[in-house]
């Protein structure tokens, strides 16, 4: 299970919505070992693409050194799909690298509605789960 702030949740959603009708994508980061989502990190989608996301290496170097210096890891990886469901796609799940990450997915295709959704892939193997909104 995710267990996250509204506020976070929040960021991530505002941030899909910003860079809508293009996917968005970033990280949160928190302690090495807690699951505990605490710092975002909005990243650039290196794409500008609609329907496929990719971090620019320069910067997901960065951002990853940066985690490593403050004694963090990436507990949740996100991105948005704009026209369809908030579920990950074959090259979602292909390019899913951290095992221990939570992988949000947020679909932005109905503008009244943010379809927020989250998962564990590992190994190729997609498993969705719940989803807990902390109180602040």
């Amino acid at each position: 299970m995710l267990t996250i702030s509204a506020r976070l949740r929040d960021r991530i959603i505002a941030h899909a919505r910003a860079d809508h009708p293009d996917e968005a994508c970033g990280v949160i980061a928190g302690p090495a070992g807690s699951d505990r989502p605490e710092r975002f990190i909005q990243m650039l989608n290196a794409e500008r693409s609609p329907t496929f996301y990719r971090f620019d290496s320069m910067e997901q170097l960065r951002v990853w050194r940066e985690m490593d210096d403050r004694d963090e890891e990436p507990v949740v990886i996100y991105h948005s799909h704009t026209a369809t469901e908030a579920y990950p796609s074959r090259t979602d799940i292909s390019y899913a690298s951290e095992p221990a990450a939570h992988y949000v997915l947020v679909s932005t295709r109905d503008p009244d509605l943010a379809e927020f959704r989250s998962f564990r892939i590992r190994d190729g193997v997609v498993a969705e789960e719940d989803v807990l909104i902390a109180p602040e």
